[in-house]
C-alpha cells in the first residue's frame, strides 16, 4: 500500500478556527511533552552535556517540523500520520502532532487505514524504546516498566481511534442532514416551478379560448361588411359597432391575461377570466348576432352543473367549437347538446351540419387543447366527421354526486 497515493475526496474544509486551535492542541501537547522528557533527560543523563541538549534540541525540532506537517493530513491523511507516529521514536515534542494526526486518520473510518496505523505505533513504541536506552542509559527501564509503556500506548491509540471515529460519524451525519435539507428545498423549488409552469399553460389555454371566440367574431362581422353591398348605413354602423366593441372585449382580456402571465404568483387581485356554463346563453346570443344559427338541446340534462371545474372545461368546449364552426362552416347550422346527471356523466355534443368538409383552412391546436383539457378533468374528447359530413364534437366528463 502507497503511504503518499491521493485518498478519495476529503471533508469539508475546516473553518479558521477550528484549524488554528487543532494547531494550538499539538503544539502545547507537544511542548508539554517535550519539557517533561528535557527535564527528566537533564537530571538523570550520565552522558556529555553536549549530546544531552543536541538530542533534547533535535526532539524540538522534529516537533516543530511535524506540526508543520499537519497541514498536509487531510491531503494524504495515512502517510502524513505515519511519518508523524516514526517521528515519536526520537521526539517527544511529536507526541502532540500525532495525536492530532491520528484523529484526523480515523475520521475517515477506513479500517485498512488504522491497521497500518497501528502497526507503525507499535513498532515507534519498541524503537523509541531501545532509542532511549541507548541515548539515555541511566533511564533503562524494567520488563515490568515496558509492558506499562505498551499497554499505555495501546489505550491511547483506542482513544484516538474512537475520537476520530465519532468525529467522522458526526461529520457524515451533518452533512447528510445537510444534503436533505437542500434536496427538499430542490424539490420546493421544483415543485413550485411545476406548479407556476401549469397556471402559465392555464392561462395560455383561457387566452387561446377567448381570443379565437372573439377574433372569429370580428372576422365574421369583417367578412359581411366586405362582401355584402346591400347593407344600409344603419346596418354598416351596427356591424361597425359589433367589430368595434368585441375588439375591445378581446383587448381587454388579452390585457387582463397578460397581466397575470406579467405577474406571475405574486399577482394579486388580478385573475384570468374563468367563465361556467352560467355563461353559455350569452354565448349562444352572441354567435346568434353574428349570424350564426345555433340549436341548444339541454332536455337530457337533469341540472346545471356545480362543480366549477366541470362547469368552466364544459364551457370551453362549447366555445371552442362553435369558433371552429364559424372559422370553418360560417352560417351553417350547428346544434349543442347538453346530457347528463350527478353521479355519472356529463355528455357534451356539438354538431356542425355542415354538407361540405370545410375548404382553406387548416387545423389549429383548438381541438387538442380541448381533448388535454377533458383529460385533466378525468374524461375524453372526441371529433371526426360523419360519413353524412357533418363535423361532431363529443365530450364525455365525469360529473361527481
Amino acid at each position: 500500500m502507497s503511504l503518499v497515493a491521493a485518498p478519495p475526496p476529503s471533508p469539508t474544509a475546516l473553518a479558521p478556527w477550528s484549524r488554528v486551535w487543532r494547531y494550538l492542541v499539538a503544539a502545547i501537547v507537544g511542548l508539554s511533552a517535550w519539557g517533561l522528557s528535557a527535564a527528566e533527560h537533564s537530571t538523570v543523563s550520565t552522558g556529555s552535556p553536549g549530546t544531552t541538549d543536541a538530542l533534547i534540541g533535535l526532539d524540538l525540532v522534529l516537533g516543530v517540523m511535524t506540526l508543520c506537517l499537519l497541514a498536509l493530513r487531510r491531503r494524504y491523511p495515512l502517510a502524513v500520520a505515519c511519518l508523524i507516529i516514526v517521528a515519536t521514536v526520537v521526539s517527544a515534542a511529536a507526541a502532540g502532532p500525532a495525536t492530532i494526526a491520528l484523529v484526523s486518520l480515523a475520521t475517515w473510518r477506513r479500517r485498512s487505514w488504522m491497521v497500518v496505523a497501528g502497526a507503525v505505533t507499535l513498532v515507534s513504541s519498541l524503537l523509541s524504546e531501545a532509542y532511549y536506552r541507548t541515548a539515555f542509559p541511566a533511564e533503562a527501564t524494567t520488563g515490568y516498566m515496558v509492558l506499562v509503556l505498551i499497554l499505555v500506548g495501546v489505550t491511547y491509540f483506542a482513544a484516538v481511534t474512537a475520537t476520530g471515529y465519532y468525529i467522522g460519524t458526526r461529520r457524515e451525519l451533518v452533512a447528510s442532514l445537510q444534503e436533505r435539507v437542500a434536496t427538499a428545498e430542490r424539490e420546493r423549488e421544483l415543485a413550485t416551478e411545476r406548479s407556476r409552469d401549469a397556471e402559465r399553460t392555464r392561462i395560455a389555454r383561457e387566452m387561446h379560448d377567448v381570443l379565437a371566440h372573439r377574433i372569429s367574431l370580428v372576422a365574421l362581422h369583417a367578412g359581411a361588411l366586405a362582401y355584402r353591398d346591400d347593407l344600409t348605413r344603419t346596418e354598416t354602423r351596427e356591424t361597425a359597432q359589433t367589430i368595434q366593441a368585441n375588439a375591445q372585449l378581446a383587448l381587454s382580456e388579452l390585457r387582463q391575461v397578460l397581466g397575470v402571465l406579467r405577474a406571475g404568483t405574486d399577482a394579486e387581485g388580478i385573475e384570468p377570466p374563468q367563465p361556467t356554463l352560467a355563461e353559455l346563453p350569452a354565448l349562444l346570443a352572441e354567435a346568434r348576432e353574428a349570424g350564426s344559427d345555433i340549436e341548444l338541446d339541454t332536455s337530457a340534462l337533469a341540472e346545471d352543473p356545480r362543480a366549477q371545474t366541470l362547469s368552466r372545461t364544459s364551457f370551453r368546449i362549447v366555445q371552442e367549437a362553435l369558433t371552429n364552426a364559424r372559422k370553418h362552416a360560417p352560417g351553417e347550422p350547428v346544434s349543442v347538446r347538453l346530457a347528463g346527471s350527478p353521479g355519472s356523466r356529463l355528455e357534451i355534443e356539438v354538431r356542425n351540419l355542415a354538407d361540405a368538409p370545410p375548404q382553406g383552412h387548416r387545423g389549429g391546436v383548438g381541438l387538442a387543447g380541448l381533448a388535454e383539457r377533458a383529460a385533466l378533468a378525468g374524461g375524453e374528447l372526441e371529433h371526426g366527421r360523419d360519413p353524412d359530413g357533418t363535423f361532431v364534437v363529443e365530450a364525455r366528463l365525469p360529473w361527481p354526486a
